[in-house]
């Protein structure tokens, strides 16, 4: 066996074994304790976490964080792998510490020379934008483990000017518009609430509360869906022009269902849960002139009242 494939193998096993001896090694590949010996050395060097145990009942162990075996990519896998990454830094923070930017720059530094090359002629030739939104990294970092590893959480909530103490089981963490959001069960409500990352001003895991099965097999996709279906809706009835089409192509609330006009306007009809409707209003107000509600009339009321209040503003 080549060096270069007994050492992959030897980071595949220890990663299996995470304690283990010299003798247990060199029994197991069939060589000398010094070559093992040598071999461990190396992958230490080489960055593999793993240190020596001394004393009686000693040998090896494998720090927390384990090593993954070797992966091969295509060329155009690679440059996608490194532009997914890179997109990360447009986030004000992220849930991975600095797993990724280290990710990122091991990854780019093992790359062939000509792929490297061209990558650095896309520098700056492409990005994901993303609204910079400042949050704290280690109430981000708390929520991921607290779902990977099961466990809730105790955290200190901003409502407006309110602080609250909440213990929530978290369901998932996914970011919109700069926004990381954590749908959770919330043992103080005793229902499924969204808590907007940014406004969690501490997080602590909590492994005294007990997690319940139900919220763990729910994902960030359906998190509140059987909740949505039991509340009592209106429909909610909005006409585009063209330009107001293009707005919200990519709104997943409103694109799947509009109805499109001859002239490239586009009508949209959709449920909504009543004690949304504000919600909804809300994003048709942001288009101006490009959308008009036509029901419920709750709704067009709701947009009267605010012509009506900014009228009064610019016209003092």
């Amino acid at each position: 066996m080549l060096k270069s494939q007994r050492l992959i193998q030897l980071i595949m096993v220890i990663n299996v074994k995470k304690s283990f001896t010299v003798p247990e090694l060199a029994k197991e590949f069939g060589l000398s304790t010094r070559t093992i010996t040598r071999d461990l050395e190396e992958l230490s060097t080489l960055g593999v976490p793993i240190y020596s145990v001394q004393g009686r009942g000693g040998g090896y162990r494998l720090l927390r964080e384990r090593m993954l075996p070797p992966i091969t990519f295509t060329e155009s896998e690679a440059v996608a792998m490194f532009f997914a990454c890179q997109s990360l830094e447009f986030f004000g923070s992220l849930p991975f510490g600095e797993g990724a930017a280290t990710a990122l720059n091991k990854f780019y530094h093992y790359l062939p020379a000509d792929v490297r090359q061209q990558i650095e002629r896309l520098r700056n030739k492409v990005a994901i934008w993303s609204p910079f939104r400042s949050m704290s990294s280690s109430v981000l970092q708390t929520l991921l483990q607290a779902v990977m590893l099961r466990s809730a959480v105790t955290i200190t909530y901003k409502s407006g000017t309110e602080e609250s103490t909440r213990d929530i089981q978290p369901i998932g963490l996914y970011a919109s518009q700069g926004y990381w959001y954590c749908p959770a069960f919330c043992f103080r409500r005793y229902a499924y609430r969204l808590f907007r990352a940014d406004r969690i001003l501490t997080a602590t895991t909590n492994p005294s509360i007990q997690c319940l099965d139900e919220v763990d097999e729910r994902t960030v996709k359906d998190w509140d869906k059987a909740e949505w279906l039991a509340k009592p809706k209106k429909d909610f009835v909005v006409s585009f022009t063209p330009s107001g089409v293009q707005a919200v192509l990519s709104n997943g609330r409103f694109a799947p269902y509009l109805e499109m006009r001859d002239d490239a306007s586009a009508l949209a009809r959709i449920q909504v849960p009543v004690d949304n409707i504000s919600f909804y209003v809300n994003m048709i107000w942001a288009l101006g002139e490009e959308a008009e509600i036509v029901e419920p009339p709750e709704a067009v009321e709701m947009i009267r009242q605010r012509i009506k209040r900014m009228n009064n503003k610019y016209n003092r």
